[in-house]
């Protein structure tokens, strides 16, 4: 099978939930003996570090990317009230991409065109034009959800009618793009139940997150120390990850503090704002980008993700918990993911709730090495690249045939 991968973003090195995404779905294909070329749009947000792309990947998928400018403009913006487009997903079109992707057609014919995410539909018309490839949109997310629950959340009255307006831009394009694909493939199984009401006559699967454990040694000594270190990571340029952080540490974090004033939080990523690094908080320490996410992971003791916004599955809470982890996270967080409070995960909606789950961390470290030996065994079970990508194989065959 032939396969043309479009992303929304460089999906190499990957380096977050969405990167990873892309990357083992192509790794998977590759191993399973599939081709995959990587065709990829390159933004001011996401731009390609010279010499962190190995030459191994560069040919192995043959990778190419244009540049992009996604940069927010008023005009542009204004112009998308009168067309009826998403001006969110509009940002994400260029004639200089639209020229590279057709010259990639008339010289390749594919099987399948796998679209990362509801941001390069854009291109679909110009895939029309010269591929006859059955056109596959993998959905990540439910993106208007993200935005509808942010308006919710924002408490400055223009900023959360312009960020409701957007998002219902952003709804009405989302779900009208039935007649425009061939399948789609959601990240979660809520995921899919919605897509599925408005991509009725189209077929669809469900690709969950997918993991070679291999790559995520397991931490048989695990064990919260008396005095536990709290620990945020996660790519802090998407706005669902800035939000949560400002609430813990705004609502949970003091309370946390008063009642177990040695414990520590710290957070970790790349792109943190001026609003959570200039702050003085005691027994916070802002890591910023580290190295090495999973070594990270492994020398700090619970995983906290405050998430209060989002769709989709957080892919740093299936990593922390493929590492064996013990993580804190909102019902939203762990949304998406087949998970159980209490035995291997903890939910806390309220900072109350999130004081106390830190409390029984505290009291009953034994029930937390449980709580991660359980949280990785779920991985294993639901989360393996392998038979993940096996089933998008027997998918994308049954398509074609």
């Amino acid at each position: 099978m032939k396969i043309l991968q479009i992303c929304h973003k460089p999906p190499y090195p990957p380096s977050d939930g969405g990167t990873i995404a892309m990357n083992n779905v192509t790794q998977g294909l590759l191993q399973a003996g599939h081709e995959v070329k990587v065709l990829a749009i390159e933004t001011p947000k996401h731009r390609i570090v010279p010499g962190k792309i190995t030459p191994e990947y560069m040919s192995s998928v043959r990778f190419e990317s244009v540049f992009v400018d996604t940069s927010i403009s008023f005009t542009a913006a204004l112009k998308t009230i009168f067309n009826r487009r998403s001006y969110q997903v509009s940002r994400f079109y260029s004639k200089n991409f639209a020229k590279k992707l057709a010259d990639i057609l008339k010289k390749e014919n594919f099987d399948i065109i796998q679209l990362e995410s509801l941001f390069t539909t854009p291109y679909i018309s110009v895939i029309r034009q010269y591929s006859k490839a059955k056109i596959v949109l993998r959905t990540h997310n439910i993106e208007h959800q993200i935005w509808q629950r942010v308006a919710k959340n924002e408490r400055n009255l223009f900023k959360k009618w312009a960020i409701k307006y957007l998002s219902h831009q952003m709804q009405r394009f989302e779900c009208g793009l039935e007649s425009q694909i061939d399948a789609f493939a959601s990240i979660s199984e809520p995921d899919y139940n919605f897509f599925s009401e408005y991509y009725k006559n189209v077929p669809g699967m469900i690709l969950p997150f997918g993991v070679d454990l291999d790559e995520y040694p397991e931490n048989e000594e695990y064990m919260p120390s008396e005095n536990p270190e709290l620990f945020h990571v996660g790519s802090m340029n998407w706005r669902p990850n800035v939000e949560g952080i400002e609430y813990f540490l705004d609502d949970v974090w003091p309370l946390i503090h008063e009642q177990f004033p040695n414990v520590t939080f710290t957070v970790a990523g790349y792109s943190i704002p001026d609003s959570i690094s200039s702050r003085n908080d005691e027994n916070v320490i802002i890591a910023g980008e580290v190295p090495s996410a999973n070594d990270f992971i492994i020398s700090k003791d619970i995983m906290v993700v405050p998430l209060l916004s989002g769709s989709g599955i957080r892919i740093k809470i299936i990593e922390g918990m493929a590492l064996g982890m013990t993580i804190i996270t909102t019902s939203i967080g762990a949304e998406g993911l087949a998970v159980e409070d209490g035995k291997n995960i903890l939910i806390a909606n309220t900072p109350e709730e999130f004081v106390a789950a830190v409390a029984k961390c505290v009291h009953t470290p034994d029930i937390c090495k449980i709580i991660g030996e359980n949280a990785r065994n779920f991985v294993a079970l639901n989360h393996n690249n392998e038979v993940i990508t096996s089933v998008l194989i027997n998918f994308y065959n049954q398509l074609l045939h």
